[in-house]
């Protein structure tokens, strides 16, 4: 079953934003104060901030039971006073909660829902089972919390607060990696964290899209594989176009040059032309600009750019 695109209303200056934790717990003197760092950032910025129950909890490998981290979340959607719900960490369990997701309260609700790492299996997922357009982009410990700069605090004001649309910023070199232009609804994030969805009601139509992949750590052996994965399953097929983003493992200073996830990608799809664009703008330990899931892209390699086509909040 597909449903109609949905998409937020715009933040205000004064909105009430909240932090839910549906992975990874916050455990630890420096996940803490970076938490309370990100906390207070988004409060200078003017913004109200509300901590759902779960979100400082701990329960072994996870912040909650998946019926508790599903709770904090569907209890953010349902409170009409919340303007915008920003995950704290990624991790590694956020697929558990989502037998438990009221998919109802969140279509009736829509509003910004805000991640990247493991959150990529609830970014894709919500958009499946909702029609919410959802966002890959900083969490609170590893973006709000860890000394954002302009380029991002602009990417975040200028998608939420403004409705900016178009090409997006560049805070790195693009990079061709296979020509050509396409169009298609912008789906993916964490490739690890995407497979997960793999075989479930939640994985994404992908029909006509543009796919973008990051890993946070990979070889050239774990990107053969994976995306050999997703060639198996026809995603190749049915995509228009591919954007890598960055592959800290791979890329990170001192990292021992070897094939990169984009070489890979590029033997893995050569019976297709699909064209595959390069980008250092989203993924991990690097600055993020704020990308629309479930919002029609273009993808244009020979200019190195992408473009949003349709507002992503109203």
């Amino acid at each position: 079953m597909s449903f109609e695109t949905i998409i937020p209303k715009k933040l205000k200056k004064v909105s009430k934003i909240g932090i839910v934790t549906p992975s990874a717990p916050v455990a630890g003197k420096e996940l803490v104060r970076r938490f309370k760092k990100g906390v207070l950032f988004l409060e200078n910025l003017g913004f109200e901030v509300v901590v759902a129950e779960h979100a400082l909890g701990v329960d072994n490998w996870r912040a909650a039971t998946p019926v508790e981290c599903a709770e904090d979340i569907n209890s953010m959607f349902a409170d009409k006073t919340v303007d915008a719900i920003i995950c704290s960490i990624g991790g590694e369990t956020a697929n558990t909660c989502l037998p438990f997701l009221d998919w109802a309260t969140i279509r009736e609700n829509p509003k910004i829902f805000l991640g990247i790492s493991d959150i990529t299996v609830l970014l894709n997922a919500i958009h499946k089972k909702t029609g919410l357009v959802t966002f890959h982009g900083n969490d609170i410990l590893f973006g709000f919390g860890n000394d954002m700069g302009d380029y991002e605090l602009n990417e975040f004001l200028d998608r939420f607060q403004k409705g900016k649309i178009g090409i997006l910023k560049k805070n790195s070199e693009h990079k061709t990696i296979r020509s050509g232009k396409a169009q298609g609804k912008l789906f993916g994030g964490n490739l690890n964290c995407l497979l997960k969805l793999a075989g479930t009601p939640y994985f994404p139509d992908l029909s006509g899209s543009v796919l973008f992949l990051e890993e946070y750590e990979s070889t050239p052996e774990e990107a053969d594989c994976k995306l050999n994965q997703l060639k198996q399953m026809g995603v190749f097929e049915q995509v228009n176009a591919v954007i890598v983003g960055y592959i800290w493992g791979m890329q990170k200073e001192g990292a021992i040059p070897t094939t990169q996830v984009e070489d890979v990608l590029l033997e893995v799809s050569k019976e297709f032309d699909f064209p595959i664009l390069k980008s250092n703008d989203f993924g991990h330990n690097c600055l993020n600009t704020v990308l629309p899931v479930g919002c029609r892209v273009e993808v244009d390699a020979d200019k190195k750019e992408i473009s949003i086509l349709e507002k992503c909040v109203e």
